[in-house]
């Protein structure tokens, strides 16, 4: 199994394998152009999906583009920091303040195992109408129904229900709908 098959799988994997690489150097080439005012159809063919409609306001980071799936009528703020080394899901009509990070790259919790300068990712999944504030921070593995809000500057740290509102850090729930 190449080191690109065991990312895109989940599995611990070698980030500095060279096709990952040049992987990475070629979307910091579109990422690059697009932040400094190419057409938002660069993104087109780049990213995994992109809906109808949705907007990414420049500055935008991720680290491959192709891991990320945005519906319909997704707004991106200024900032967002998407790190696809797994698959991003972000779901219709979801609105995402400015500089919110998705991590869906993750690193060892074993000592030993992290000195071998492994990686791997886990999906993340945003549903339909979801709000984000500014600043919040949604780790790896993590799932967020539809319909939920997400405090400014909260650490969603685990899966989040439908309808609900959940801030702080580690994020948690303080109302449903």
């Amino acid at each position: 199994m190449t080191e690109k098959e065991k990312m895109l799988c989940g599995e611990l994997y070698d980030a500095g394998d060279p096709e990952l690489m040049r992987e990475r150097l070629s979307a910091e080439k579109v990422v690059a152009a697009y932040n400094a005012g190419a057409p938002s159809a660069a993104l087109e063919g780049f990213l995994g999906a992109i809906g109808e409609r949705s907007t990414l306001r420049a500055p935008f980071y991720c680290d491959y583009g192709y891991n990320i799936f945005l519906g319909d009528r997704v707004f991106l703020n200024f900032g967002c920091v998407l790190l696809d080394v797994g698959r991003i899901e972000i779901g219709d009509g979801t609105q995402i303040g400015p500089m919110v990070q998705i991590y869906a790259a993750d690193h060892p919790r074993d000592p030993t195992v992290r000195a071998q300068e492994l990686e791997n990712g886990r999906p993340v999944v945003i549903g339909r109408n979801v709000w984000i504030g500014g600043g919040a921070i949604i780790l790896p593995g993590v799932t967020v129904g539809d319909d939920a809000v997400i405090g400014a500057g909260s650490v969603v740290t685990r899966d989040v229900p439908a309808g609900a509102t959940v801030m702080g850090n580690p994020a948690r729930i303080k109302g449903m709908q």
